[in-house]
């Protein structure tokens, strides 16, 4: 059993106090690689944000669990060595069993989620409450899911959404003691979140999808007031990088995200943690794949992981500051 506070990592706990508190989300970026993780230990040192490093379950097997364990103390190392210790949760993403969950606490992570969404809604609330109760023993954070978002997220998929229904929300927190509750009102998994038929045109001529149904958000605030919110889903899919990738190779057709706007304001209520993994797979294939256009002969992996890194840290520093607000706020 290694526990997250030797490795000097944090839980959510007060973080979202005062990211609720603050009017600004706090960043969970996914990784799965020594790049990934540079970038976002450098972007949210560099704009004094707290963060939340997220791995899914294939990510974990894609990493090993046991270097997993070690790169998140180094990650916390690597923020102090940068200048700043910022607080630093290292937290399952869509933890489909209780078993991986207790794995994930036993190997050092601060946070976990349970996602039992697929699930009837007396499952879910038994699975996530079993999930609770031994997580709490350790003071390691649950995140639990109502509702299910549609798309395509490693091991995660679903064709259809189905929105978080207000008139559950207080039951299920009340039941399984989560602390944290990851929403469904109109966010998807993946770059390809939305058809365009499902899409109007802006006076620029580019594709916005529905937009987010703030009014399910105020009701499921109003039953739970000041509970911690969660949007997964959430990446906003940077068109500039669709661009790059299409015009060097590449083949993402339909690729439509979340309008950064809608998500800052989302920012500002009880939503205090945003889910954020595809862009930063577009911003690092976009780089690769422009370096190896221009310099096909190129086969040393720093010569383009380094740029992805540089790139991927620019893109994380924008979030931060200008879309969930929690630049210096360390």
């Amino acid at each position: 059993m290694v526990s997250y506070k030797e490795l000097g990592l944090v839980n959510t706990r007060e973080g979202f106090k005062k990211a609720m508190e603050g009017g600004y989300a706090i960043p969970a970026f996914n990784f799965n690689n020594m790049e990934q993780l540079q970038a976002i230990v450098a972007a949210c040192v560099e704009t004094r944000s707290p963060v939340i490093l997220q791995v899914s379950s294939g990510a974990r097997k894609y990493a090993n669990q046991t270097l997993l364990r070690y790169m998140a103390q180094g990650a916390v190392e690597y923020a102090k060595e940068l200048g700043l210790n910022i607080p630093i949760t290292l937290h399952l993403d869509h933890g489909d069993s209780f078993e991986l969950c207790k794995s994930c606490i036993e190997m050092g992570f601060s946070s976990v989620m349970i996602d039992g969404s697929h699930l009837s809604y007396d499952d879910n609330v038994a699975l996530t409450k079993k999930v609770v109760e031994y997580a709490h023993q350790y003071d390691v954070t649950v995140e639990g899911e109502l509702g299910v978002l549609a798309g395509v997220e490693d091991e995660v998929s679903a064709e259809h959404h189905t929105y978080t229904r207000p008139e559950e929300v207080e039951d299920f927190v009340g039941k399984t003691g989560v602390d944290s509750l990851a929403i469904s009102i109109g966010t998807s998994h993946g770059a390809n979140k939305f058809k365009p038929e499902q899409c109007t045109r802006n006076a620029q001529g580019v594709l916005v999808p529905p937009p987010l149904r703030f009014d399910i958000l105020d009701e499921i605030m109003k039953k739970i007031p000041g509970f911690p919110i969660v949007l997964h889903g959430s990446s906003s899919v940077p068109q500039q990088y669709v661009e790059i990738i299409n015009n060097n190779g590449g083949a993402l057709k339909d690729a439509i995200g979340i309008p950064e706007e809608e998500l800052r304001k989302a920012a500002t209520s009880s939503v205090c943690k945003i889910n954020i993994d595809s862009d930063g797979r577009l911003a690092m294939t976009a780089k690769v794949r422009e370096i190896f256009a221009k310099n096909p002969g190129e086969f040393d992996p720093r010569k383009y992981l380094g740029p992805a890194r540089e790139e991927l840290k620019a893109l994380y520093k924008h979030k931060t500051v200008n879309v969930l607000g929690s630049a210096n706020r360390v």
